[in-house]
């Protein structure tokens, strides 16, 4: 298994993450804000130059208005 940042799943991940914020009609700011985090954080998980933890990924998903396994079961969909 590839540990690569950018790997095709990791791509899909990326776009995925943008993808529902963009459809929330949210800004990455807004996002961060959210998160109480700065706005790179967003940034950085967006593009690739940081991965998620099952953590963060559940507060991005609870900033991003969708629960986890609903995130999941997308991602799962696109990754098949």
């Amino acid at each position: 298994m590839e540990k690569n940042l950018y790997t095709q799943r990791q791509l899909r991940l990326q776009e995925l993450l943008r993808e529902l914020r963009q459809n929330a009609n949210l800004t990455q700011e807004e996002v961060a804000a959210r998160l109480e985090r700065p706005q790179s954080f967003v940034s950085k998980y967006e593009s690739g130059e940081r991965r998620l933890d099952i953590l963060e990924l559940w507060d991005v998903c609870q900033a991003l208005e969708i629960s986890l396994e609903a995130f999941v079961k997308v991602l799962e969909e696109r990754l098949t």
